[in-house]
């Protein structure tokens, strides 16, 4: 079951991060419309998805644009790795003991992210 179907109001991240993973797959930027074809069948109404669009570009998160008579086309502001980044940071940030925090995240990775973390440690310490 999709998050829209539910008979209470599907919480507003879940469809800000279906409408970002619209954007981010899409090649080029998109109308609303074209958002919302790619929901499953029952898909929420025109109108929330241009509130959840207007809403992600208050916060920064998506470029508006329209050229000329060309229609209103939306993008992510953002690579979806640099969201994530940031995602991550804030959560730190947040944090009121970093430490924990970081040795807590850190001790839930598997050995492959901890190698991708160990080589860009390593590679920000060389000069």
């Amino acid at each position: 079951m999709t998050p829209w179907q539910d008979s209470d109001r599907a919480p507003r991240g879940q469809l800000e991060q279906a409408v970002l993973e619209a954007l981010w797959t899409a090649d080029a930027g998109l109308t609303a419309r074209q958002v919302l074809e790619v929901f499953d069948e029952p898909r929420p109404a025109l109108t929330t998805v241009l509130t959840v669009l207007d809403r992600l570009g208050r916060k920064g998160t998506v470029v508006r644009e329209q050229h000329d008579d060309a229609p209103l086309t939306f993008h992510a502001a953002h690579s979806r790795e640099d969201h994530t980044a940031s995602l991550m940071t804030n959560a730190l940030a947040a944090s009121s003991d970093r430490e924990a925090a970081l040795l807590q995240f850190t001790g839930s990775l598997a050995s492959g992210d901890l190698e991708v973390l160990r080589r860009a440690i390593d590679s920000r310490s060389r000069p």
